[in-house]
């Protein structure tokens, strides 16, 4: 179960990372598309036609926020009891906690988008506790000690 709930977390943080390349791309080809000559208007947002082709980001961006991730925290959580780790419960139920927050902070942002700041904070904040989830999990290539001899001391191989 460790290794279930290292993996999920690992996938959290990864899936944050992939919301915010998604939503850059979408506003990045947005702005282009603005340079271009395009106008985007109440018209373009109602239109099932693409009007530019990162446009795509912005899908991927609200069915990952809205359903990828939410599914991934909750099944941290459920395997979180059954992983007996240190604070692992807590980290995970934090992940649940920040992700649930990031949906509500996603959703009142179109009405507020000054919120759109907070929304960017909490996205940092939960890679950071999902990525020390992951790694109370076991250890990274970068945890691994190197071999000491007797006395404690390095040795070299």
């Amino acid at each position: 179960m460790r290794m279930a709930y290292r993996v999920l977390a690992w996938l959290v943080a990864a899936e944050v990372l992939i919301q915010a390349a998604a939503i850059t791309y979408a506003v990045f080809g947005l702005g282009q598309w603005i340079q271009n000559g395009g106008v985007l208007d109440k018209s373009v947002m109602e239109s099932e036609v693409s009007a530019f082709p990162q446009e795509v980001g912005f899908a991927v961006h609200g069915i990952n926020g809205e359903m990828v991730v939410p599914l991934l925290a909750l099944l941290l959580l459920v395997v979180s009891f059954f992983a007996k780790l240190p604070r692992g419960v807590a980290l995970a139920g934090a992940v649940v906690g920040l992700t649930a927050l990031q949906i509500v902070l996603g959703m009142l942002g179109h009405g507020v988008p000054g919120l759109g700041i907070l929304h960017g904070a909490n996205a940092l904040l939960l890679v950071a506790v999902a990525v020390v989830a992951a790694r109370i999990a076991g250890p990274g290539v970068a945890d691994l000690e190197a071999p000491t001899g007797r006395h404690g001391a390095a040795t070299t191989i």
